[in-house]
């Protein structure tokens, strides 16, 4: 923010940085052990009175000495000047605070460079006991300046108490100080190994060549457990959430993870091929094999390091976007007026890309490239739009804390996502295509008031169930919905009939049998660890069937059911028949009710793809990849590989799950709730919205093809926060719930997230999915019209028995959604498939949308005139 930014694409994301640092700090500990290296072997020499060996070592110090003092302080000037172009407020504060340590390295490094050359031109003019005398003060001197360096270095990663103290001790011998200092030795000296295989192949005589050989092949297999102790003791220091990253939650980690032991072996295995009279060719090209292992394993540790450093270039105090903390806050404040170098300082629609660049410049530059090497932008972005990319930006920080978090207003955030969406990636915004949909007209069952002698009401059991539909990739939910009604025979006082009546549902013509393409039933088959005939559910239920008696009322949980018809049409309503009759097969009376269904998941939206069915709805099949990708990186999971054997991942088969639609699985009972999983890790990435929110997952969008929230409540402009809270409150309450379970991932994934409709976390409710929702009495207290701003969060029901779609009115005869319609489309329901197939009751049997007996139409049951509240409170008004 208060230095400007040196602009690079393809080479940004610190892609200088590593190629200078690297080859330095691989010459740099070539130039420790290599110091060692030059006095040991000169002992040996002038022991066995080698003359050849003498020469040998002459010749060995010009190499080192060009390579180490040359080339090593240039590209060490290289770091300096990298370091100050890409990250210079890091770099100011560690001189700033370690200006005597520096000092001190530089000094050593002087000693370094005068001592070294005495002792290469002293060769012949110095005695031996004086030549060795130098040679021991430039290792000091070597050794010295590494010991600085570390501990500066260290405490980038592992400060300990510096930033409380910022006391020059304190940040020098942090926790990390000592076994990276063995770790560094231990390289250096295999180094030293390596680099003396290559010098020793130039020997002409050849006893002493198989001596320098055996010695470097000593010095490069010694070091191999060293490194493996200290390294192990190296990582054991880290602190616990540094650790944790490194060894289990840092995916890009992992890889050069496996590659450190690797490349310990090889050396080890290559230097001991190596030390055996193969023929000189080969061994040649064994050295430079081992030199570049060598390279691999310091790249390999330091990218292990910098990575388990992120978010941070010095932990606590700086970001990786070379921001202080104390510069950012508040973090949704608008940044751009307050970067001292950025031209524009308001995001309007005419300059929204160009503040984005200035935005990406900011806050990307320093890790990700544009088409680049490294960490390119496109990689992680070309398949999303601008609203996944938003919702990247808006969780960056919480629950993956490997990025700092974004800083910025909204504007700010939407103006970055449309640079790197629209600029970038080159995707412009792609206009809604038409959906042909199955609009059909719904025939009303007629009802002869004066004379029918029963009625039947049925409802969906959900308003909607909301399934993947992707091809057998996995299942959010069994497919399916369920039928609930009760047979009511009219009198002066009604009877709901039980005995002796038989209830029977039937789909309608073209949704038979599941569309082929969907394969839902694979799902279903697999859910049970059975097969089961084609287009039968989990439950045992066909398209067709008969309902179950269940107190007073008839059940059919779980019938078969697809969005998608024989021809290929979006139908989320399919409407189905319900009929009533005696033992004698005499049918009492009938209805219709729509089972509404939907595969209109958003998951597209930040996991990429496109719809999967009909071009609307669906989860494609490199959408499903996508998510179960996501899901083995982060859990170690083989979801990937399941479901290309041909195994659907059934969620709710490892996230408990006590919904309709969980079809009876247990779950894993230390694993978060699937609702609970599921809101909680995204809530993080949709904090500050509105029911948009919910929309971009659920098929509740207005303009979508299913349009579920459909009810009163929604014409009432009612949206889903009044009921469930806010993305984050919904939530929060539902992590309470596994919170208070002992599940520490609820922990983790409540930590980022604050109640935007309560004062504060504590004063969320816990409840559990399905079974506790919020009740409608909180609203409609003693059944009457609520208030305008009346909100039903945090209030919920005791049990499963308090829901909406369980409860009964005040006799215990009649289901409340029985009369009311099914939740999330209650009576008036209406959307773009019309009143007639959201209201099929109230138009059967009153001829009028609304509740069944609204408008003083207790004739539908009653064969005489009524008064009172006999239902429910209120019930009259």
């Amino acid at each position: 923010m208060e230095f400007p930014v040196w602009q690079l694409t393809a080479f940004g994301g610190g892609f200088w940085i590593i190629l200078i640092a690297v080859l330095h700090v691989y010459v740099a500990h070539f130039a420790v052990g290599g110091g060692l290296f030059l006095v040991l072997t000169e002992a040996k020499a002038r022991r066995l009175g080698s003359k050849p060996l003498l020469e040998y070592l002459h010749r060995h110090t010009r190499f080192f000495l060009l390579l180490t003092m040359v080339f090593g302080a240039l590209s060490g000037v290289g770091i300096w000047l990298t370091i100050s172009l890409l990250s210079p407020q890091s770099t100011l504060v560690l001189v700033r605070s370690f200006a005597w340590g520096w000092a001190t390295e530089w000094t050593f490094f002087a000693g370094e460079i005068a001592v070294l050359l005495v002792y290469y031109y002293g060769f012949d003019r110095l005695d031996a006991r004086r030549h060795m005398a130098v040679g021991w003060l430039y290792f000091v001197f070597a050794f010295l300046s590494l010991f600085v360096v570390n501990g500066i270095i260290g405490v980038m990663l592992t400060p300990g108490d510096w930033p409380a103290t910022l006391d020059f001790w304190d940040g020098l011998f942090n926790p990390t100080f000592w076994p990276s200092l063995a770790l560094r030795s231990a390289l250096a000296l295999l180094l030293a190994g390596l680099f003396g295989f290559a010098t020793a192949l130039g020997i002409p005589d050849e006893e002493t060549r198989e001596l320098m050989l055996r010695s470097a092949c000593r010095w490069a297999v010694a070091a191999t457990p060293v490194l493996l102790v200290s390294g192990w003791w190296y990582v054991g220091a880290l602190p616990g959430p540094v650790q944790e990253f490194f060894l289990r939650r840092g995916s890009e980690i992992a890889a050069y993870r496996t590659a450190w032991p690797a490349l310990l072996l090889a050396v080890a295995v290559g230097s001991l091929a190596l030390s055996r009279r193969l023929p000189l060719p080969l061994r040649r090209g064994l050295a430079v094999v081992l030199l570049l292992a060598g390279l691999g394993l310091m790249g390999t540790f330091e990218t292990m390091r910098e990575a388990a450093r992120k978010p941070w270039l010095i932990q606590g105090l700086v970001w990786s976007t070379d921001i202080r903390p104390s510069q950012a806050a508040p973090y949704e404040a608008p940044l751009l007026p307050r970067a001292k170098w950025a031209t524009i300082k308001d995001v309007t629609p005419e300059n929204r890309l160009a503040a984005g660049r200035e935005l990406f410049a900011i806050q990307c530059l320093g890790c990700h490239s544009i088409g680049g090497p490294i960490k390119n932008i496109q990689k992680y972005t070309s398949h999303i739009g601008v609203e996944g990319v938003e919702a990247y930006l808006t969780g960056q920080g919480k629950i993956r804390t490997h990025m700092p978090p974004f800083l910025g207003s909204p504007a700010e955030r939407n103006a970055l996502a449309a640079y790197v969406v629209e600029d970038i990636n080159g995707r412009a915004p792609q206009p809604a295509k038409p959906v042909e949909v199955a609009t059909a007209a719904v025939a009303i069952p007629p009802f002869d008031l004066e004379n029918a002698g029963h009625l039947v009401l049925a409802v969906g059991e959900l308003g909607v169930v909301a399934m993947a539909g992707c091809d057998g990739s996995f299942s959010l939910a069994a497919p399916g919905n369920g039928l609930t009604a009760v047979v009511i025979r009219r009198d002066i006082l009604p009877e709901v009939l039980t005995d002796g009546a038989t209830v029977r549902y039937a789909a309608p013509d073209g949704a038979k049998t599941p569309a082929a393409h969907l394969d839902f039933w694979k799902y279903a088959r697999t859910l049970v660890g059975k097969e089961l005939p084609a287009g039968i559910s989990t439950t045992g239920l066909g398209p067709d069937g008969v309902m179950t008696l269940s107190g007073k009322v008839f059940r059919a949980a779980g019938i078969p059911v697809s969005p998608i018809t024989d021809d290929g049409r979006v139908n989320p309503y399919p409407v189905f028949t319900v009929t009533a009759a005696d033992p004698a097969g005499t049918v009492l009376a009938g209805t219709k009710a729509a089972l509404a269904v939907s595969t209109e998941m958003g998951c597209k939206t930040c996991h990429g793809g496109a719809w999967g069915e009909a071009g609307a709805t669906g989860v494609a099949k490199p959408t499903a990849e996508a998510i179960l990708t996501v899901h083995d990186k982060r859990n170690g999971t083989q979801l990937v590989q399941a479901a290309a054997a041909g195994t659907p991942v059934a969620c709710f088969g490892c996230h408990p799950d006590a919904g309709p639609s969980a079809a009876g699985l247990p779950g894993r009972p230390e694993l978060l709730g699937l609702s609970a999983a599921i809101h909680g890790f995204h809530a993080s990435y949709m904090t500050g919205l509105g029911e948009e929110a919910c929309n971009r997952c659920h098929p509740t969008t207005p303009t979508g093809v299913t349009q579920a929230q459909r009810d009163n409540h929604a014409a009432a402009g009612i949206g889903c926060p009044r009921c469930h809270g806010f993305m984050e409150d919904h939530a929060l309450s539902l992590l309470a719930h596994e919170k208070a379970a002992g599940k520490a991932a609820a922990v983790r994934l409540m930590t980022p997230l604050a109640p935007r409709s309560v004062a504060a976390t504590a004063a969320v409710h816990p409840r559990a999915a399905w079974t506790q929702l919020p009740d409608c009495l909180t609203c409609h207290k003693d059944f009457t019209r609520p208030a305008r701003d009346a909100t039903a969060f945090n209030v919920w029901t005791r049990d499963a028995a308090g829901l909406f779609r369980n409860r009964t009115e005040a006799t215990g005869n009649i289901p409340c959604a029985a009369c009311h319609g099914s939740p999330h489309a209650t009576y008036v329901a209406v959307n773009d498939y019309g009143l007639d197939v959201n209201n099929i009751a109230p138009m059967q049997y009153m001829g009028a949308p609304g509740a069944i007996a609204s408008g003083k139409r207790c004739d539908v049951c009653h064969t005489i005139e009524m008064d009172g509240d006999s239902h429910h409170p209120n019930m009259v008004q």
